[in-house]
């Protein structure tokens, strides 16, 4: 899968930034991700929620060792994401599929991850399997000023009961000084399948939208990054029709909202794989002001797919499909059964 490329020659520097060929300009980046961690539950039966269906859960031996290599597996992935360009990791990252604070504080503080002394957003949320969603951030490049968590209220279209399901994450801060705010999504899943769930992730768009707009009647100017495992492709209509996202950055309006991976998808990419179908579920979007031209704050450089070789199975059922960490009852030693996704963002500098 090859990322989104803009029309010019990129060097690397050692300071961090990029320097455009035909421009001569010199660039500060940074790393804006997102990543669906796959079930990062402890090994601890919480009676208050139903964690004993979760795979770590299931094993019937070993399941400390499991968890701490589960830990570090993914700690190797956000240790290596925009390591290329940046020679860091991500400034900040949405996760999703997290059980509690304890399991991020273990991930955050894995000798990988040490370092970059990432400082944490959570909040727990009524989800019935027990997960949740959560922001990390070095804390040297990123500042929280607000945080709110947003109740996501749906319905049984049968039953008429309460659905419970994961809250919207809002973080607005700092990115340095460069007032910017996430929000992070883990909308409904299809179970029961996409049309008959389909009205619960028009629902969480319609939250998630509600949300962008109160950002913007502060600020119609500002810089918001929407990112999630929305379990909807960049085509569907919770993110075409209720979102309005589109994918030509040049026809974007003030109050627009952006999304690079709806290019990547009718390129046939995707980020998670279902009987030998690639969905593109995981993505960031973006509203106008982070696609101006007036580089003197961060701007969006170029979006991307985080899909390593290593990252890949290589072998039986899921061959050629993100290596899942848990598979026909046991731990496969991989990673996640989604690719993350990542924006670079970029600051003009004098040198």
């Amino acid at each position: 899968m090859n990322n989104f490329k803009r029309g010019f020659t990129i060097f690397l520097l050692s300071i961090c930034t990029i320097t455009f060929a035909q421009s001569k300009k010199t660039f500060k980046v940074h790393t804006i991700a997102f990543y669906n961690l796959e079930n990062l539950f402890d090994t601890i039966n919480d009676p208050n929620k139903f964690d004993e269906s979760s795979p770590i859960m299931e094993l019937k031996t070993n399941r400390s060792e499991v968890y701490k290599k589960k830990v570090q597996n993914m700690a190797k992935v956000i240790a290596d994401i925009g390591m290329e360009v940046t020679h860091n990791s991500p400034a900040i990252i949405g996760i999703s599929e997290v059980e509690n604070r304890e399991v991020i504080e273990d991930l955050v503080n894995d000798s990988l991850l040490r370092d970059k002394d990432y400082g944490i957003v959570h909040y727990h949320s009524p989800d019935a399997r027990g997960i949740d969603v959560a922001l990390l951030y070095q804390k040297k490049l990123f500042t929280p000023t607000a945080s709110t968590s947003n109740e996501l209220k749906i319905y049984d279209d049968q039953s008429g009961k309460r659905v419970y399901t994961r809250d919207q994450l809002v973080v607005s801060g700092l990115l340095e000084d460069d007032p910017i705010s996430v929000i992070v999504n883990h909308w409904p899943s299809r179970s029961g399948g996409e049309a008959r769930s389909r009205p619960k992730r028009e629902a969480a768009a319609k939250l998630t939208k509600h949300l962008v707009d109160s950002l913007q009647v502060i600020n119609p100017y500002a810089k918001v990054f929407i990112m999630g495992d929305l379990n909807d492709d960049p085509t569907n209509t919770s993110i075409k029709k209720i979102l309005k996202a589109e994918n030509d950055r040049d026809k974007i309006k003030l109050k627009g909202i952006y999304n690079p991976y709806e290019t990547f998808f009718k390129d046939g990419l995707g980020t998670t794989a279902y009987r030998d179908a690639w969905s593109l579920f995981d993505q960031i979007m973006m509203t106008k002001p982070l696609l101006d031209k007036d580089y003197s704050s961060f701007r969006l450089y170029k979006a991307g797919i985080y899909n390593k070789n290593y990252l890949i199975g290589n072998k039986g059922q899921y061959k050629g499909y993100p290596l899942r960490s848990f598979a026909n009852g046991g731990f496969t030693d991989g990673y996640s059964d989604h690719f993350p996704v990542y924006v670079y963002v970029i600051k003009e500098v004098d040198l």
